[in-house]
């Protein structure tokens, strides 16, 4: 059931102080997902509210919090903090990949990678969200043209660093969404 914003208030107001603080609470951390589980599970059974309600709720909460909020810090997208990042993976890095991945918070997002010589081996630089990428890439978002921002930012970052650590960079998938893209391969 999707519910107006008046019923959303309504039925928020009519949740015991608890249940309101619990869920505030998940909000002002950024955990979107408990917070909207927190909700599904109080109301699904009965008020009929699902997921799609219950992320409208949470998202009221959201925009009543606002800047209070502690976001997640971003993942820096310099190349010297990249670097630095890299030299503590164990084993040698033999590439550096960038691969989408996407979540129902976020959408879409871009996950830089150090392959070490071990082929199952990889370790996580950066998460470049769209925020992150508009963030890093500041005027020069808006001329990346198709593509989207999440992967310019990470195309951008992770070829300078595989520059600087003279190693190839892959990104199978620049242009579209695709978390079955084709991964490096030595």
């Amino acid at each position: 059931m999707i519910m107006d914003e008046a019923a959303r208030a309504k039925w928020w107001q009519s949740l015991p102080a608890g249940i309101r603080d619990q869920v505030d609470g998940y909000v002002l951390q950024d955990s979107f997902l408990q917070a909207v589980k927190v909700v599904v599970d109080v109301g699904f059974v009965t008020h009929n509210i699902g997921v799609g309600a219950a992320q409208l709720i949470v998202g009221d909460r959201y925009l009543h919090y606002g800047d209070r909020i502690a976001r997640t810090p971003e993942s820096p997208l310099d190349v010297a903090s990249l670097a630095h990042r890299a030299a503590g993976c164990p084993g040698r890095i033999v590439a550096v990949e960038a691969v989408w991945d996407g979540d129902t918070v976020h959408d879409w997002f871009v996950v830089l990678l150090a392959i070490t010589t071990d082929p199952a081996q990889q370790h996580e630089l950066a998460t470049v969200y769209r925020s992150t990428a508009e963030h890093h890439l500041g005027a020069d978002a808006a001329g990346v043209g198709a593509q989207p921002v999440e992967a310019a930012a990470a195309e951008r970052a992770g070829r300078a660093l595989a520059e600087r650590l003279v190693v190839p960079f892959h990104f199978a998938s620049p242009c579209t969404p695709d978390d079955s893209a084709p991964r490096w391969r030595p």
